[in-house]
């Protein structure tokens, strides 16, 4: 994003360049352009809240809650749990910071957190379903503390992995390593994506593209959306201050998947297992920074 360069300022009141005689101010001063901001113009062309340092401490300390939370549930997967008991150890964790679950009644969506099991790619309801010796589970977070949003997932193991469960799980964790390296000023969306869908790919592995990372902080959901696949130098530039979760979903299998009859459920077509990770990030002047650093 370039903005103009500087030029030699017209006091109000001083004779009009254009040599009509009048005062600047009642004459040509009204119809110069305005030269916004990189914040002014990333809002108005494409809708992007670049995040201001005091809103960036608050997603980060936000982000630290979510992490907390996180390792809480780490210590707890094992076999013979059920999902709707992680969703209560969530809840719990959330009521006691005085910080507000934004998965809770968004659009309708009935529990405090996303657990995804084996063919699920996202959006799994918790409930009843027993954790297994040997399933992969991922588990989606999104604290609301003090108004500010952090939101990232983790897959786990449960129990001693398969080698189809340590594959999947190693890819979708390298995609994502790999993906936020490409963060930088200068860079593009398009990059991230890129990154993704190389390494996937070339492991035998699909990346789905029905969901996508997304701006985050000052609401749950806001812009860029962040492509999981690409190409290179494509996309928004990014410049400080662009906050935003990095999120891919990776397919043993094909990546065709359909929706259960909760309309929120996301399965994979030929029942392959799916594994996610995601963090928020931050651009910084000089790379970027995690504010759910795990």
């Amino acid at each position: 994003m370039k903005t103009q360069g500087k030029t030699k300022k017209v006091g109000r009141n001083s004779a009009c360049p254009c040599g009509s005689g009048k005062k600047y101010k009642n004459c040509c001063m009204s119809q110069e352009p305005k030269v916004l901001t990189v914040k002014e113009a990333y809002k108005n062309q494409y809708d992007i809240i670049l995040k201001e340092p005091h809103q960036i401490e608050g997603i980060r300390k936000s982000g630290e809650l979510l992490i907390s939370m996180m390792d809480k549930v780490e210590a707890m997967i094992r076999p013979g749990i059920t999902t709707n008991e992680i969703n209560t150890l969530v809840e719990e964790e959330t009521r006691r910071a005085g910080a507000i679950a934004a998965p809770l009644n968004y659009r309708g969506f009935p529990k405090s957190v996303c657990v995804s099991v084996n063919e699920v790619i996202c959006h799994g309801i918790p409930g009843d379903r027993v954790l297994y010796d040997g399933d992969i589970v991922n588990v989606d977070i999104t604290p609301i503390l003090d108004g500010y949003y952090a939101d990232a997932n983790k897959t786990f193991f449960v129990g001693k992995p398969t080698a189809d469960g340590q594959k999947i799980v190693n890819v979708a964790l390298e995609c994502l390593r790999l993906s936020i390296d490409t963060v930088g000023p200068g860079s593009h969306l398009g990059d991230i994506g890129h990154a993704i869908q190389t390494y996937a790919e070339a492991q035998g592995c699909s990346v789905v593209r029905e969901f996508v990372g997304h701006g985050v902080g000052i609401d749950f959901h806001e812009q860029p959306q962040v492509l999981h696949f690409g190409r290179k130098n494509r996309g928004v530039e990014l410049v400080p201050g662009m906050v935003f979760t990095i999120e891919p979903m990776i397919n043993l299998g094909a990546r065709d998947l359909h929706i259960l009859d909760d309309n929120w459920t996301a399965v994979t077509n030929d029942g392959s297992l799916s594994a996610q990770f995601e963090q928020t990030i931050v651009v910084t002047d000089t790379g970027w920074e995690s504010l759910t650093p795990y």
